[in-house]
């Protein structure tokens, strides 16, 4: 049998058996929305992963193919590191337009159509245009649209719990392992359909999945009226609690006095005003994202312009917050943002250098190289539980260690991969260095502890921002935290072009070989040890400054 096909069918047989299970064991301690937003979740990050498996690998293969390998790969490394650098830039204004204009479900959802829209794009440009302009509209509407979408899922779950809520860090680590339902079915399929039959059809089906993920989101949201509307839009005048909230136990407090009905009349317009507005200039920004994707030097000053004044803005906020504890924790905040953003780096490897070095030198067996991009999810949605109770079980013996403490941990076992894969180059070197000279089994176990690493750092990370911010500003705070994900895109990008020669001249399978080993000891083992000893030494001084937060 295709042991490619056998992974597909057996991925999704797998996942209608796990889903429910897990699903089963929880819904008693856990609000209904939280599965509600895990659906749509689940979806859109299908959406996302089945795109992201293929992306480095058409670029290289179909879209530059008329170039030297070598400078079509410097060229891929750069588009993919801007590209992905503004997808997580970009939810520092739908976060912000979310807190200010839209509210949380209008943001989803608007986010959720400008992103269906890009993966179309992209089929359909692979299908009949083949045009470089094309595609970067494609990259473009994706990224405005996980603008929208990305913050403020998270920021919405985060309603359905108050500030201290035990259940959060749970409630987060099953929201992550739904995200990575979806990011190990999308490289399974669409990596399949899209190397294996034709790469639009890798497209379209990602696109497919993104307005499934609408769907289940348009229907259920439906059902939590006095959540995540627009500022000043409370519902109907004098509405009573929805039963609904009055079972789930939703912490949203006693209902605010009513409107009159003609107060709520003139919010709704205003609202639906600034919607209509919101949307016109998404669209006008897109040609704009558009020549960033492709001018990628000229992204670098423009995010880390951008991103170093919103970092300048939450420290301003910080430190004139009226309350000093609540400045110390967006402090706190900033030092995880750093760290955060060094882990990300080189995990981010995942889906450009380290899915054209399993493309070109792994031994894999009959299996796309694309689809190796589902081992990482995979192990999330094995372990998440795990860690789940884990964490629930040290916090009730009073053992559960402190974020920051975590984040160390994720460093540590990110290293951890890196030195094992640098030793699967190296056994590859040693074997020749032609294709298929890297034994698989370094590949898996490097992805194991990636991923242990990211339950760590990631699901924490989510919940600990909502408990760190202040409530004004949680949607921009949220919005921030994925600047770090930006940023780390970025260096990303830049390490998979020094991998490339930075597109000087040709490489042989030895040097190139040499290439990744080099770049994943000095910065994926080196840099990543260095920065977990200095956050280990700064854990007593964070842990006071989070004044309880846990």
């Amino acid at each position: 049998m295709d042991l490619a096909l056998g992974l597909l069918i057996g991925g999704w047989i797998f996942v209608l058996i796990w889903v429910p299970l897990v699903i089963m064991a929880q819904r008693k301690m856990h609000p209904r929305a939280l599965f509600v937003l895990f659906f749509a979740e689940l979806w859109e990050r299908f959406s996302f992963y089945g795109m992201r498996a293929l992306l480095i690998l058409y670029m290289t293969k179909e879209l530059f193919d008329q170039m030297a390998q070598g400078t079509a790969d410097a060229k891929a490394y750069g588009i993919y590191g801007a590209y992905n650098a503004l997808l997580y830039a970009a939810p520092v204004i739908g976060g912000l337009l979310a807190d200010r204009v839209l509210g949380f479900r209008r943001a989803i959802l608007i986010g959720g159509i400008f992103m269906a829209l890009g993966q179309f794009t992209l089929a359909s440009n692979a299908e009949f245009v083949s045009h470089n302009m094309f595609f970067l509209a494609g990259l473009s509407l994706l990224a405005v649209g996980n603008g929208f979408f990305k913050p403020n899922i998270s920021s919405f779950l985060g309603t359905f719990y108050e500030q201290n809520d035990k259940r959060k860090d749970s409630a987060f680590t099953i929201f992550y392992m739904g995200i990575n339902v979806g990011a190990m079915l999308a490289p399974l399929t669409c990596g399949y359909l899209g190397e294996r039959i034709d790469w639009s059809l890798g497209f379209l089906v990602a696109g497919l999945g993104m307005v499934a993920g609408l769907i289940v989101f348009w229907i259920n949201m439906s059902k939590y009226e006095d959540k995540g509307n627009p500022p000043g839009w409370t519902g109907s005048p004098a509405a009573p609690p929805s039963s609904a909230s009055l079972d789930e136990g939703l912490t949203s407090g006693a209902p605010a006095s009513a409107p009159s009905p003609t107060d709520l009349a003139t919010v709704k317009k205003k609202s639906n005003n600034n919607m209509l507005l919101t949307i016109l200039a998404s669209i006008a920004v897109i040609p704009l994202f558009g020549f960033l994707i492709d001018a990628e030097k000229v992204t670098d000053y423009v995010l880390f312009g951008v991103g170093g004044l919103c970092l300048v803005y939450v420290i301003y906020t910080a430190l004139t917050a009226p309350n000093k504890a609540d400045g110390q924790r967006m402090v706190v905040f900033v030092f995880l943002f750093l760290f955060h953003m060094i882990f990300w780096a080189l995990f981010e490897q995942a889906g450009g250098s380290l899915n054209i070095l399993t493309d070109r030198f792994v031994d894999r067996h009959g299996i796309e190289a694309s689809q190796f991009q589902a081992l990482n999810p995979l192990y999330i949605i094995l372990l998440a539980p795990v860690f789940a109770w884990l964490w629930g079980r040290l916090n009730k013996a009073k053992k559960n260690p402190w974020t920051p403490v975590k984040f160390f941990l994720g460093l540590l076992q990110m290293a951890l991969g890196y030195f094992i894969m640098v030793l699967g180059v190296k056994a590859g070197i040693a074997a020749g260095a032609g294709i298929a000279s890297i034994p698989v089994v370094f590949l898996a176990f490097m992805y194991l502890f990636h991923t242990t690493g990211e339950l760590s750092l990631s699901p924490v990370g989510l919940s600990v921002v909502t408990r760190l911010s202040l409530s004004k500003v949680v949607g921009f705070v949220m919005g921030t935290w994925f600047l770090s994900i930006a940023f780390a895109h970025k260096i990303a990008g830049k390490l998979g072009q020094i991998i490339a020669g930075n597109g000087n001249g040709e490489m042989t399978p030895t040097e190139q070989l040499n290439s990744f080993m080099n770049v994943y000891l000095e910065w994926g083992v080196y840099v990543v040890l260095g920065a977990a000893a200095v956050l280990l030494l700064l854990v007593p001084l964070l842990r006071k400054w989070m004044h309880g937060v846990h």
